[in-house]
């Protein structure tokens, strides 16, 4: 004979059960389509020095995303890129220096800048660590950056 008890028992078993995989259904159910929001970081048609992108390189084209980290007080070695790349500083602050002319621009957290094509320069960091996201438009075997006469890679 079957309890009153078991009988109740049975019943929440079965309605935890039914609303668990409404639920589940309700998560994994279909999407909802909507467009995104779009905040342009950085569009530009020169370097933070005011240098016009003039080209770009040939051949097969290569997208390379790094994650530079700086300690804080540091400066890069002075350095040149063959081929536009874009800098965000995810954190810290960045100022970017260029050799020839001594201008500089500071670039701080949630900031980007279009970085020099072929002028020496190089980045510093500030009083903390400086983290950097670069992204470079080139090509399979070219460096994303070319060391200036005696001195060390930039990373």
């Amino acid at each position: 004979m079957i309890s009153r008890f078991h009988i109740v028992r049975k019943a929440a078993l079965f309605a935890a059960a039914s609303l668990t995989a409404a639920f589940a259904c309700a998560q994994n159910g279909p999407l909802r389509v909507a467009t995104g929001h779009r905040e342009i970081l950085l569009q530009t048609t020169q370097s933070w020095n005011g240098k016009p992108y003039t080209h770009y390189p040939t051949g097969q084209p290569q997208l390379t995303t790094i994650k530079l980290t700086l300690a804080p007080h540091t400066a890069l070695p002075w350095h040149t890129h063959p081929f536009p790349n874009v800098v965000y500083v995810l954190s810290g602050t960045l100022t970017l220096r260029d050799k020839a002319s001594g201008k500089t621009r500071v670039v701080h957290q949630g900031e980007a800048v279009g970085e020099a094509v072929d002028d020496i320069h190089r980045g510093e960091s500030g009083n903390v660590p400086t983290v950097l996201i670069i992204t470079y438009a080139g090509t399979p075997g070219v460096p994303t950056s070319v060391p200036a006469k005696g001195e060390k890679a930039e990373y």
